[in-house]
């Protein structure tokens, strides 16, 4: 989406943190890579909306609303035609 990220996040193993101080260094390292593609005056926004998941059920029905938001904007005839999507990374 042009305007907004969706991901999916678990925690590695026995190394945790908290979900604030995850997403502020995921936010910073993020910036200094759009900023060094070109974006110079590019800036998140300071909040983010989480959400807990707590089934296989709430998963599938999470991820198939990130996979159609896409489609919802106008943006792609179907998920399939969105080239953003669907990618695991593990993040170090």
């Amino acid at each position: 989406m042009p305007d907004h990220v969706h991901f999916f996040a678990s925690p590695l193993g026995d190394v945790q943190k908290d979900l604030s101080s995850f997403m502020r260094c995921w936010k910073r390292s993020t910036a200094i890579r759009i900023r060094r593609a070109g974006l110079t005056q590019f800036r998140w926004q300071r909040q983010f909306f989480d959400h807990l998941l707590r089934s296989d059920e709430s998963y599938a029905q999470k991820w198939e609303y990130v996979r159609q938001n896409p489609v919802r904007a106008g943006l792609a005839p179907a998920p399939e035609g969105w080239p953003y999507q669907g990618e695991l990374a593990l993040i170090d």
